[in-house]
């Protein structure tokens, strides 16, 4: 099925009022969405049968001095997209820096870790051990061996 004969020139025509800024069915973006409006065409009409013409119009477009309303949004979405590339490429830096100072931190902690338990058969002194669970707090006369059953 061939398209009718005269849906070329009401898109030449639309593409005129659009261009001049005179539509009378759309809002006259600079579209191929507007264009098949104008036109009173379906979008997929310049997308695929006339495509010639579609090009014609981005061609016009940006002859005017213009950039295609289309253009504009994917700029800016590949502005906005750099944008964040660039501050996950600052987040990653700033992790790469924090692991690196962890780890650094951690080889200390190691290191002093291991002399105090090289240095804990050198002493004299009696050395008690944390309790590992949280309990009740032992009172003054349970920690001096006087507690509940001591003397």
């Amino acid at each position: 099925m061939s398209p009718a004969p005269d849906e070329r020139d009401r898109i030449r025509a639309a593409m005129d009022r659009i261009l001049t800024d005179h539509p009378e069915h759309s809002n006259g973006a600079l579209t191929i969405v507007a264009l098949a409006l104008e036109a009173g065409v379906p979008r997929n009409a310049l997308t695929q049968r006339h495509t010639d013409l579609k090009n014609e119009f981005y061609d016009k477009v940006r002859a005017r001095g213009g950039t295609p309303d289309s253009e504009k949004r994917l700029r800016k979405q590949v502005r906005r997209l750099k944008e964040l590339r660039a501050a996950g490429a600052e987040e990653i830096a700033q992790l790469k820096a924090d692991v690196e100072a962890l780890v650094g931190a951690l080889q200390q902690a190691t290191s002093e870790n291991q002399l105090l338990r090289q240095q804990l058969p050198q002493r004299s002194q009696v050395l008690r051990t944390l309790p590992t669970q949280l309990g009740p707090t032992p009172s003054h006369a349970e920690r001096n061996g006087h507690g509940p059953g001591g003397t």
